[in-house]
């Protein structure tokens, strides 16, 4: 896989594949194309000119249809792993002529069937040809509901949905004409006439003009499965040869890596350029491929918790920079910090403070305080293997009932939790900073929660009838997401809390304003998440690498996004 050739997960977007015409020598197709550096192929079925009423009906029963060869000349293997079946365009299943319309349901149903047969992973259905497609969503989902695993890719022209530049006509790349309209919208009439079907997703046409960047933005939030790119629009010849001359994109000889075969294929120099750009991107920290979170957490769970190097980096130059601010180096040798780690688990947050003690001179005496008796196990082993058994205290308690023999100069906690702070840090903290010096230090010291509409593919609608679960919020990730607003600030709490009157209600109501540009849309809900200020200007953000979704802040651990979905159209 050319794309695949950089280091670093970038989730699902590795594979460049090449849309074919129709050839009954399926082996030298692909042969042709995956010697030529790509994936896959997009291959129609069926021979082009084949028209069920064509037929002689006399022996419609029995003549053998004109399929691209037989299921045998290639192995399943190869029809499964490097073949995307491309459903014939001619298809109209909304035509008012009863013939093509016929012929269209019949088609349809006979190269699916072949394409399952054939234990294809895809097929690329034709866009729908006009703004109303009731039937053929609705021959789709009655093909949906007795598929195997297979995927349907429905073809969906980026068409720009305000027209205000004179244009007036797209083209799709296989010729279809498409009018003035908002391709969002055709997709989301398909998609919910076929139920919200989760084998259903999108392949986006990308035309030679592009929607708004908020209208485009709604695709984030969709299905969207592969980028149809033509070379005639998006790359000129000249854009492709700013690639190294001599050298694949990874750096290395191209001679060295591919066959003399791949440098004759005709469009090789546009899947180079697409590794090139390819290679530049970022891969995704690698605390953000994993999966959020329970009440006493089992071993995978505190695992991947302690992925988040970024998280436990920055905790620890909290700590530095409080030990630094309580103990003056004069008097670093002879005083000793008492630091109590509030729900310690498998101990990273031990570990970060004795390693910013180590760093800044300061000497340390540690509370670690776990309610989960298994990960005190876990804390015994590991103090018993570092040697700090004469630095480290393991208190097996709940924080709420522990007796502390003496004050803490600094309280150190990660029970944050979500949005919906299933941890029930103020709470928690609250209760904890009994345990303070009247001067001590908490870190966290603050945090503020704060919410934002979105859209995102989910499976709410589909699992469940009753309103409990449109009103409950989840802990998720937010795999594919459309930032509809910007985000504001709802709760904010801080510690340690003397307030005579404190109290951890709160209520909030907000406005959010989604831009006209934007188009239509569905808000499936409103994603919360929240900024910690562990110590001073230490927090949870590690600067200038703000890139992610919601801001860069869900790739780091301290926040975990939770979503209270629903259903809501927009115009």
């Amino acid at each position: 896989m050319p794309l695949g050739d950089n280091l670093g997960d970038k989730n699902d977007s590795r594979y460049c594949g090449v849309e074919t015409e129709f050839n009954d020598d399926m082996p030298h197709v692909l042969s042709h194309n995956i010697n030529g550096g790509f994936d896959f192929v997009v291959a129609p079925l069926m021979e082009p000119g084949y028209r069920p009423s064509l037929v002689n009906s006399v022996n419609k029963e029995t003549t053998v249809l004109p399929f691209a060869g037989s299921d045998l000349v290639l192995s399943p293997a190869q029809w499964s792993s490097h073949v995307v079946g491309k459903i014939s365009s001619w298809i109209d299943l909304d035509s008012e002529d009863d013939v093509l319309r016929e012929d269209s349901e019949i088609a349809l149903k006979q190269e699916l069937a072949w394409a399952s047969h054939l234990s294809l992973q895809a097929c690329l259905l034709p866009t729908p040809k006009g703004k109303s497609c009731a039937n053929y969503a609705r021959c789709v989902n009655q093909i949906l509901e007795n598929l195997n695993n297979m995927q349907l890719w429905l073809r969906i022209p980026l068409v720009k949905s305000d027209y205000d530049d004179g244009d007036s006509v797209n083209a799709t790349s296989d010729g279809m004409v498409v009018e003035p309209t908002d391709s969002w919208e055709l997709w989301n009439s398909f998609r919910e006439l076929c139920e919200h079907h989760s084998q259903l997703s999108v392949a986006l046409d990308v035309l030679s003009s592009l929607p708004s960047v908020n209208s485009l933005g709604r695709w984030f939030g969709e299905p969207v499965k592969a980028a149809i790119v033509h070379t005639d629009i998006v790359l000129s010849g000249k854009a492709v040869h700013k690639l190294p001359v001599g050298s694949s994109p990874s750096g290395s000889s191209q001679a060295d890596n591919y066959s003399q075969e791949a440098q004759r294929h005709e469009i090789r120099s546009y899947l180079d350029y697409v590794g090139y750009l390819y290679q530049k991107m970022e891969p995704l920290p690698e605390q953000e491929r994993f999966e959020p979170l329970m009440d006493n957490l089992e071993a995978q769970t505190y695992e991947t918790f302690e992925k988040d190097s970024v998280k436990y980096i920055q905790y620890q130059r909290a700590v530095s920079k409080a030990l630094v601010d309580r103990i003056p180096d004069e008097n670093a040798s002879t005083t000793t910090v008492v630091l109590m780690v509030v729900g310690a688990g498998r101990g990273p947050l031990v570990r970060a403070s004795l390693q910013a003690a180590e760093e800044t001179g300061r000497k340390l005496k540690v509370y670690a305080v776990e309610k989960n008796p298994n990960a005190v196990v876990t804390l015994h082993s590991l103090v018993k293997l570092e040697g700090w058994e004469n630095l480290v205290t393991i208190v097996s308690c709940d924080m709420r009932f522990w007796e502390a023999p003496e004050k803490a100069d600094i309280l150190v906690s990660e029970l944050l939790g979500s949005f919906g702070d299933n941890e029930l840090s103020p709470e928690c903290l609250d209760g904890a900073q009994r345990f303070l010096k009247p001067d001590g230090i908490s870190i966290p010291s603050s945090y503020v929660y704060k919410f934002y509409t979105a859209c995102d593919y989910i499976k709410v609608v589909k699992l469940h009838k009753d309103l409990l679960h449109f009103e409950t919020a989840y802990v998720v990730k937010l795999h594919r997401l459309a930032k509809l607003s910007p985000s504001q600030a709802v709760f904010t709490f801080t510690h340690p809390n003397y307030s005579p009157n404190k109290s951890n209600q709160r209520y909030k109501k907000l406005r959010f304003e989604i831009p006209i540009e934007t188009g239509s849309f569905i808000v499936h809900g409103f994603a919360g998440y929240f900024d910690a200020v562990l110590y001073k200007d230490v927090s949870n953000i590690l600067p200038p690498k703000v890139t992610h979704v919601c801001e860069g802040r869900i790739s780091l651990g301290l926040s975990h996004v939770a979503v209270l979905w629903f259903g809501m159209s927009g115009v």
